[in-house]
Order: structure tokens, then C-alpha cells, then sequence
């Protein structure tokens, strides 16, 4: 009884690390946290150029740099409970008035508000944690796999990142090399932003490897025979043999990619709004780009909430009616607000739009497949 606390208590703290990990790891996406000390003089002691002011002019970067355990402290606690100062701010907006939050980011209200892949980041990282803490919407009846099953898929997990780690490292040779050269700010940036990316894949890679990502599957009380399932397209076939001869380690290879490849729903979705609007010539890419991230920012974010009411005690006909309505309504309220449209343009692509979310979910899935998820 006692193994057991400690093992439930150790997977609580997982959980927990895994928030205050999506914290981080978004502050760090939306723009670290600079110091506000005013110093003039001197060079930029990240790229060199010579300070004008309390901020380097040339790469961003504060004049003054603190190097005392106080000033680490002080930056993991901004990062994890005040996110910039921003959330407060984002939060009541993304879910009262979504359509307003998504038209002032765009117009160029950007320092008040998350930005909305950070915020997507953050919300991913938080279903995550409270999912290995109490489950999903409507709990789970779901077991943990075989360990043999469990340690494959860590071992895979294992090889990426040692495959990533090697690209990062080369990435890091690149940027050391155009520095040294002299290269333009534009170059190196464009080659940090790419170093960022893969230390965020990493982070992900890290949460698989080092088991915070729990394998859940339902219990496979009903068995069916692989033939009845026969495509005649052999790669496929052969996925559906392997998922249904080690349904355990699909579930878990499945939920992993899911996590670490959830971005690919954006670009998935901006087709399908671009359609919505393709004789607009106001609106573009980078307009419904915003719209699609802090659409699925709220879709996760209001999958968290119902998880925790859920382990809370809320009734489970609640929790349906809000997983049925909500969505519609939301996506309602953002795109009049975000486009201007009158009642009748909102609702009719509204409509288009629940149509078009199951679709990039199921291209979603076709997509995992095609990269081996299942396999």
C-alpha cells in the first residue's frame, strides 16, 4: 500500500512538472523574460554591437544581465505562474470573446496578449499532465500497457532524440560558423529560430523518453479478426495487422505522435478557413493562422477543464452537453468577431467549419500514419 502512495504521489509530481515544463518552455517561444535595469555603454554581450540603451538595438537582448541564483529563481516562477503577466489578460478573452482576442493580436496588439503559439504550446502541455493525473473528459477504464510494449516505444522515442541532439549540434556548428563570418543578424536568427525548434522537440521527446507521457487504451474486451479489415492496399493493411496484434503499444505510439506532431493541426486547418473566406481580399494567411491556433488553443484548453470537473464530479451528461455545445459556440463567437460578419455569415461557416475540424482530424490521423506513428 505504501509502493503504491509513493508511485501514485511520484506520477502527481510528474504531472505537475509537466505544467510548469509547458510554462517554460512557452515564455521561452513568446520572448524570455528580460531584465528592466536601465544600462548604458559598453557592448551587447550577446552579438557584440555596442548599447545605445537599457536593450541591445540590434539583437533585443537586455544590457544588464543578472547572474545570481535569486534572478534564476525569480524567471521560473514568472515563467510558470504569470506567463509573462499576459495570461490574465489572453485567458477570459479566448473563451468570452475569442473573436475580439483574435482581431486585436492581428491589428498589432501584441505585448498585452499571448501569443497564440505559445499559448497553443502551453495548453498541449497541460492537457498532457492533467490527463496522467485523473484522465480525460469522462476519466478512464484504460490500463498501461505491457512493459515490453511500453519500453519499445521508449526505445524508439530514445533514438530520436539522440537523432535530434545531433542536429542540434550541427545546427549550433552553423550558427558558431556565420558569426565567426561576420553573416548578418538575419542569417543567424534564421538559424536560432530553427535551434529553438528542435529544443522544443526535444523537450517533447524527453517527456516520452523519460515516461511523463502515460499509455491509456480501453480494455480490449472485444477481439475481431484482422481479415474483416483487409483494404488490399498492402502498407495499410499491414498497420492495421500491427495495431491489432499489439493494440498496447499502437495506443501509446499513437498518443506520443499525437502530442509531438499536434502542430501539424494548424496548417492542416488553414485550407479549410481559407476556403471560408476566398473572396476576401482583407484577410490572409496570417490572419486565419491566428484564428486556427487560438481556435485549437481553446478547444484543448476546454478539454482540460472538463477533465478536472470530471475528477471533481461532475455529472457526465454535463460534460457531454459542454463537449457538444461549446464548440460550435465558440467557433460562432470568434469567427464574428474575428472577421466582422453578421449572424448569418458566422453561422453558415460555422456549420463549414465543425465540418471542415473533422476532417483535418481525420487527414490528422492519416497523416500519423503515413509518418509510421502506428507502425
Amino acid at each position: 500500500m505504501c509502493g503504491a502512495s509513493v508511485a501514485h504521489m511520484a506520477g502527481d509530481i510528474e504531472a505537475v512538472a509537466d505544467v510548469a515544463t509547458g510554462a517554460l518552455a512557452a515564455g521561452a517561444i513568446d520572448g524570455a523574460h528580460v531584465s528592466h535595469d536601465h544600462a548604458h555603454g559598453g557592448k551587447c554581450l550577446n552579438c557584440g554591437s555596442l548599447l545605445a540603451g537599457p536593450h541591445c538595438h540590434d539583437c533585443g537582448q537586455a544590457a544588464h544581465i543578472h547572474r545570481t541564483a535569486g534572478a534564476l529563481f525569480h524567471d521560473i516562477a514568472h515563467g510558470v505562474f504569470h506567463f509573462e503577466g499576459r495570461t490574465w489578460h489572453t485567458l477570459p478573452l479566448l473563451f468570452w470573446r475569442p473573436g475580439e482576442l483574435t482581431r486585436r493580436y492581428i491589428h498589432g496588439e501584441r505585448v498585452r496578449f499571448v501569443s497564440p503559439m505559445a499559448l497553443f504550446l502551453f495548453s498541449v502541455f497541460l492537457m498532457v499532465a492533467v490527463f496522467g493525473l485523473v484522465g480525460g473528459p469522462f476519466g478512464s477504464n484504460a490500463k498501461v500497457g505491457d512493459a515490453a510494449a511500453i519500453a519499445q516505444a521508449r526505445t524508439d522515442a530514445a533514438d530520436d532524440l539522440r537523432d535530434s541532439e545531433k542536429k542540434l549540434a550541427k545546427l549550433v556548428a552553423r550558427r558558431d560558423a556565420l558569426r565567426a563570418r561576420g553573416a548578418s543578424g538575419a542569417a543567424v536568427a534564421a538559424v536560432d529560430e530553427e535551434i529553438g525548434d528542435v529544443r522544443s522537440e526535444q523537450a517533447m521527446l524527453r517527456l516520452v523518453t523519460t515516461g511523463q507521457i502515460k499509455p491509456k487504451i480501453k480494455d480490449r474486451s472485444i477481439r475481431v479478426d484482422e481479415k474483416d479489415f483487409a483494404t488490399g492496399v498492402p502498407g495499410l493493411d499491414g498497420v492495421l495487422e500491427h495495431a491489432a496484434a499489439n493494440p498496447d503499444l499502437t495506443a501509446y505510439k499513437l498518443q506520443s505522435s499525437a502530442y509531438k506532431f499536434s502542430w501539424a493541426l494548424i496548417p492542416i486547418s488553414l485550407p479549410f478557413i481559407w476556403l471560408l473566406f476566398a473572396f476576401r481580399r482583407d484577410v490572409g494567411l496570417y490572419d486565419h493562422a491566428v484564428f486556427a491556433t487560438y481556435s485549437l488553443s481553446a478547444m484543448t484548453l476546454m478539454v482540460v477543464l472538463l477533465s478536472v470537473a470530471h475528477a471533481l464530479g461532475l455529472w457526465p451528461a454535463l460534460i457531454a452537453v459542454a463537449l457538444i455545445l461549446f464548440p460550435p459556440w465558440h467557433m460562432f463567437r470568434q469567427l464574428k468577431g474575428a472577421y466582422c460578419l453578421s449572424r448569418f455569415g458566422a453561422s453558415w461557416r460555422m456549420v463549414a467549419l465543425i465540418i471542415a475540424a473533422y476532417t483535418a482530424a481525420l487527414i490528422f490521423f492519416i497523416f500519423l500514419l503515413a509518418l509510421g506513428a502506428l507502425g
